[in-house]
């Protein structure tokens, strides 16, 4: 299996729910580094896993709705408790959809898998992967 990741960041404002949580049950701020890995099992007719350029700016365009924005007010997430493991879900399946419309160019579809993970900080992070 061949990979390839791209890195960016979003920094984000939420509280979550639930007493498993403790002080996070309070408005805070996070900013998570996310790396999103593309996967496939043989390499497109020009010897890459996915265009890194194509893969990076479309990783930042999923990224901008959820940058600098209190994710309690998005109506998108209302009634949902956005925890980092939801939250990779969430960008896994918005870059898959943007795969599937052909965002990543035409050789895209030969990609097998997506993992996306969401560091919150230099000990812990959580992450998502899914089939394409």
């Amino acid at each position: 299996m061949f990979s390839i990741t791209v890195r960016d960041h979003v920094m984000i404002a939420h509280s979550l729910r639930g007493e498993v949580f403790g002080p996070a049950q309070q408005r805070h701020g996070a900013t998570f580094l996310v790396d999103a890995t593309f996967r496939r099992r043989d390499l497109d007719p020009d010897g890459i896993v996915v265009d890194i350029g194509l893969a990076t700016a479309q990783l930042s365009e999923v990224l901008a709705d959820l940058n600098h924005r209190d994710l309690d007010d998005h109506p998108e997430f209302a009634g949902v408790n956005t925890t980092t493991e939801f939250l990779a879900r969430t960008i896994a399946d918005r870059l898959a959809d943007r795969i599937g419309a052909g965002a990543l160019g035409g050789n895209a579809d030969g990609l097998s898998g997506l993992v996306v993970t969401l560091h919150e900080s230099h000990v812990a992070w959580a992450s998502y992967e899914r089939d394409l």
